[in-house]
Order: structure tokens, then sequence, then C-alpha cells
């Protein structure tokens, strides 16, 4: 799946998680930036994830780790997604503080030492970015404006900007969640649900685009909203699965009993025929469906049992 550069130094305080498709030009004017804002602060390691480039991004890669033991990298062998990217970089960094940003120089390296001070003073599980002034197409403006409207409503996270890369975490949060799909969206809700609710934002800059074209499409924001929707149901019914599967199965019992029971009373009051009627198959059917909707609960509440007798339980304070 990939190959790794590795390191053997101390563990660095802060690790930097920066996935990347395609931004050769980009890496090395990065890395200067963030060595700018962070080597008075803290020590620190970059870890660059490359999801398939094409072009010579790994290559620029590995010189910079050359010349710098702080420089880390991963290579896929083939585009995997931005969510994969940052959940095998997340499994290797080290830091005390885990930073993600874009490797595209419009997210701003300054912005990382501010963001770990309200982690700290404010006693935050993590930071988002809000770019509050953005440099992007009004064709990515406007739908991303939607999206986080429509995911922070959801979620019940008072966050502006969802789609920010410029985040900061505690290690012990990201080392909680697991990333797939679009997920990288949506890690302050993972979060949140594992019991890391204190939640901070930053306005932060963000400057225009200076190499390379953007991967926003529309199929990310169809696939976005279709992971919200996956989200929202697992994190509404996975530790209760009957609920959702047992009340459809109820109204599919209750229909199917309900025409049932009316056939009957034509057949035995009022000497009707059923064979040729249609609604005796659909009869049949709800019941039919309801049972299997029943079963799938009952399958989903034993495979949970099991679950949780193995399941790791996040304790915040121990007396």
């Amino acid at each position: 799946m990939s190959a790794e550069i590795k390191d053997t130094n101390s563990t660095p305080e802060v690790s930097i998680v920066i996935p990347l498709l395609n931004e050769e030009e980009s890496l090395p004017e990065l890395r200067k930036a963030i060595d700018s804002a962070l080597k008075s602060r803290f020590s620190y390691e970059i870890i660059f994830v490359d999801d398939g480039s094409t072009d010579s991004s790994w290559e620029v890669i590995e010189t910079l780790a050359q010349s710098d033991n702080r420089i880390r990298g991963i290579r896929f062998r083939r585009n995997y997604g931005k969510s994969t990217a940052l959940d095998r970089g997340f499994s290797i960094a080290r830091g005390r503080f885990v930073a993600t940003m874009d490797a595209d120089l419009q997210d701003d390296p300054e912005e990382v030492p501010l963001m770990i001070d309200m982690i700290v003073n404010e006693q935050l599980d993590l930071v988002s970015g809000w770019k509050k002034v953005r440099h992007d197409p009004i064709s990515k403006t406007i739908p991303s404006r939607f999206f986080n409207w429509v995911t922070s409503y959801a979620s019940g996270i008072k966050l502006n900007d969802f789609n920010c890369g410029l985040k900061v975490y505690r290690k012990e949060v990201i080392e909680n969640v697991e990333l797939y799909g679009e997920m990288h969206r949506y890690i302050p809700a993972l979060a949140k649900w594992e019991g890391f609710d204190a939640i901070g934002e930053k306005i932060v800059t963000h400057h225009p685009r200076k190499y390379g074209t953007t991967k926003f499409g529309l199929s990310r924001f169809i696939n976005g909203f279709l992971d919200l929707l996956t989200l929202m149901f697992i994190h509404v019914y996975f530790q209760r699965p009957m609920h959702f599967f047992g009340t459809l199965g109820a109204g599919f019992l209750s229909i199917g009993t309900v025409i049932t029971i009316y056939l009957v009373i034509m057949r035995v009051f009022y000497d009707q025929f059923l064979s040729n009627r249609p609604l005796l198959l659909f009869g049949g059917l709800f019941i039919i469906l309801g049972l299997q909707f029943f079963s799938v609960g009952f399958l989903g509440e034993m495979l949970n049992k099991s679950r949780n007798k193995q399941r790791k339980v996040n304790i915040r304070t121990i007396l």
C-alpha cells in the first residue's frame, strides 16, 4: 500500500500531518514556513502523506527528508483519499499535539502555535480553524457554507468551518477516532462522540492558492453529505440497533397483522374468497419483512454485546 520514510530521533512535541496529492511545487516552501513558525517554541516532526501523486511530489519529500531528519514521509501506491491519508499519518505521529494542514500553502503554519496555546490555556481537546475570509472561487465557498451549516445543525457542534484542514488535537483524540470515506470532515463530531467534547475554534488566515489546482469537486461534496448521513445513523443507532430495526419491524408487522385480520374477517363473516386478492400477498409480505427486521435488530444487539466486552473505553479521571 505504501512506502515510508522514518527516523529515530527523540519524541517531538508536535506532529504535523500533511496529506497531499500532486503538490510538488508547494512542499519546499511549506517546509520553510513550518520551520519558521515552530522552531522557536516547539520540537516538531512533519509527516507528509503522498496520496498517490503522479508528479514528483515523492521525490521532493525524499530530498527534504535527506536534509532534515524531522521530516517523515508515507507514500501510497494509488489514491486512497484524504481520510485514509490522515489516518495513516495519525498512526505514526509521536507528538503530544497533532496538527493537520493542507499542502497547498493556503493554511498558515503561524496559526499552529496559537492553536496549541488555546488547547493548553483553555483545556481543550482540539481546536479547529475557521477560514472566515476565504480566497476560493464561489463554486467552492457557497457549497462549503451550506455544508457547514447542515453539519453544525446535525452534529450539534457549533463550528463555522468543518472543512478547514487546519486543526490541532491532543494526541489521545486522534488515537480514538476511525477515519474512512470523507470522514476527515467530521473529526470534531467523531471526537465529541468519543467523549472529547472540549472543542474550540480559531479564525485563521487563509491564503490564495499559489501553485497547482484545487482538488475540490462535486463528487466530494455529494460524498461528504452521504458520509454525514452514515455518521448520524451510526451515532444514533450503533449502540442500540433494535431501536431502529425493531421500530421498522414493529411497523411492518402491525400493517401485515391488520391486513391479515381484515382478510380473515372478510372470509369468515362475508364468505369472500382470498386466493385472487393481491391484499393477501401484501399482508404476508409485510409480516415477513417485519420478522426480518426484528431478526436483524436482535443480531445487531448480540454483536454489540460481544463488541462492548472488548471495547476500549475512554476514561477522563480515576480517583
